[in-house]
C-alpha cells in the first residue's frame, strides 16, 4: 500500500472514530439531531494553513484595489471573477457580461450575455474595463465557444477597440514560457501581451509567481522573471491616451 492510500485509510479511520465520540458529546442535547446516515466526510481539511488559489485570490485582490483607487462612475466587466464582480460592486457600480451569463442578483451588479469577440459597446466608448484570466481560454472550445487558433487576439483587439481615451483595462493572463494546454488555456510571455496592445500605457504591472515562497504579488517584476515561471499570473494596467486639445481621435490599431 502507497503513502497516498495509506494517508487516505488513516483518514477514514479517524472519521470513524471521531464520529461515536462526538455522538456521545452530543448525548442529551436537543438542539440538532446527529445520525450516522446524515455523515458528510469531509476529510482533507486538517491542514497546518488554509490553502486558495493563488491566481484567483492575488489577481481580484489586485484589481480590486485598482478600481478603490480610481472610483470609476462605472466599471465593465468582461467574464472575469464572479467574486470580484460581487465584491466590487459594493463600492463601484458593476456591468458583467458574460458568454454564459450568471442568474446573479445584486445591488450596483448588472449581468448580461455578451461575445467577447463582438462586444456590445461603440468604438472608444468604454471608460473603466476588465477582463482577466479570460482571454487566455478564447477559442478553445472549453465554454462552449468555436474553436478559433487566433480567438484570443481577436478578444484583445475588441478590448482594445471599446477603451475610451484615457480610459482603463484591467488585463490578466497566464504568464511564463508560451504554449497552449489545450483545451484549458494558453500561457504568454510578458513581451506577447504587450506586443497585443500596441499604443497603450502600462501603468502598473504585477505578477503572482509559480512558488509562493516568492510572495504574492511582485509589482514591476523584469520579462526575465516572468519568463522563468511556468504558470505565473500577469496583471496588467493598461490606459488609452488622452485625445488633447486639437488632436484626433488616436489610432490604435
Amino acid at each position: 500500500m502507497g503513502a497516498l492510500k495509506r494517508s487516505e485509510q488513516l483518514k477514514k479511520v479517524n472519521f470513524r472514530e471521531e464520529f461515536p465520540a462526538f455522538e456521545q458529546l452530543s448525548h442529551g442535547s436537543r438542539r440538532f439531531s446527529v445520525s450516522w446516515a446524515d455523515r458528510h466526510p469531509c476529510l482533507d481539511d486538517k491542514t497546518r494553513a488554509t490553502s486558495f488559489d493563488r491566481h484567483y485570490i492575488y489577481h481580484t485582490a489586485w484589481a480590486a484595489r485598482v478600481l478603490a483607487k480610481l472610483k470609476p462612475q462605472v466599471h465593465v466587466d468582461i467574464s472575469s471573477s464572479l467574486y470580484f464582480c460581487s465584491l466590487a460592486s459594493a463600492f463601484t457600480p458593476v456591468k458583467f457580461y458574460d458568454y454564459r451569463p450568471p442568474n446573479l442578483h445584486l445591488d450596483n451588479l448588472t449581468t448580461e450575455a455578451a461575445d467577447l469577440l463582438s462586444l456590445p459597446f461603440l468604438d472608444q466608448s468604454v471608460q473603466s474595463i476588465s477582463c482577466m484570466h479570460v482571454v487566455e481560454h478564447v477559442g478553445l472550445g472549453r465554454y462552449g465557444d468555436p474553436l478559433d487558433a487566433n480567438g484570443d487576439l481577436k478578444a484583445m483587439r475588441e478590448l482594445q477597440r471599446v477603451l475610451a481615451p484615457g480610459g482603463m483595462l484591467l488585463f490578466v493572463v497566464p504568464i511564463g514560457r508560451p504554449r497552449i494546454m489545450f483545451n484549458a488555456h494558453r500561457i504568454y510571455s510578458y513581451a506577447q501581451v504587450m506586443s497585443y496592445f500596441p499604443g497603450l500605457e502600462l501603468r502598473q504591472f504585477a505578477l503572482i509567481p509559480d512558488s509562493p515562497l516568492a510572495g504574492g504579488l511582485i509589482y514591476d517584476a523584469s520579462p526575465e522573471i516572468c519568463d522563468q515561471q511556468d504558470y505565473g499570473c500577469g496583471c496588467f494596467w493598461f490606459v488609452a491616451p488622452p485625445i488633447l486639445p486639437g488632436e484626433s481621435t488616436p489610432d490604435r490599431d
